[in-house]
């Protein structure tokens, strides 16, 4: 019976760690190959937030099996289903703490100024990039939903008659 309630709570983790994020290093499968909308932008503010956990139901159904399991495996016929009922009750208030946790993420809330004029907040789970105030920033939608990246280093076009970098320059002699 131990072997059991472990194989469930493992299996149980396991289901709750494979919840979506917020990540903007992390790209959805059905957002690849799409084409999105890129705006530049300017970044105002950048204050950190939390982004609430999911309560999808299945840490709660999950923990109510495991807890029910647990507890119908006490005391006689009579005991095992009232210990299994309460069990159940108290696996599943545990198992919905335990997806609620899981899946809180730690976030920015970046506040940007577009080239119009127009400003935007953005929140979106801490990437590897940071941003400060003033960094160059590029909005990126797909699908409906915006994720903020730094913008590219473009270098400025070269003057007429210039010659590129790393071209040998002519000797007069």
């Amino acid at each position: 019976m131990k072997k059991l309630f472990s194989t469930l709570a493992i299996a149980s983790l396991v289901a709750l760690t494979g919840c979506a994020t917020s990540n903007p290093d992390v790209v959805q499968r059905y957002d690849a190959q799409r084409l999105s909308q890129v705006q530049d932008a300017t970044v105002l503010t950048v204050r950190p937030v939390v982004i609430d956990g999911s309560q999808s139901g299945i840490g709660g159904t999950s923990g109510a099996v495991i807890g029910g399991v647990a507890g119908s495996s006490v005391g006689g016929s009579r005991e095992a289903i009232a210990v299994g009922v309460i069990g159940a009750v108290a696996g599943a208030v545990v198992g919905n703490a335990i997806e609620r946790a899981g899946t809180r993420e730690e976030a920015l809330e970046i506040l940007v100024q577009l080239r119009n004029g127009e400003r935007r907040a953005i929140v979106q789970a801490k990437g590897a990039e940071p941003f400060n105030p003033g960094d160059a920033v590029i909005l990126v939608t797909t699908g409906g939903k915006t994720r903020v990246t730094r913008a590219p280093v473009v270098a400025p076009p070269a003057a007429p008659g210039a010659q590129p970098i790393g071209t040998p320059v002519p000797s007069k002699g």
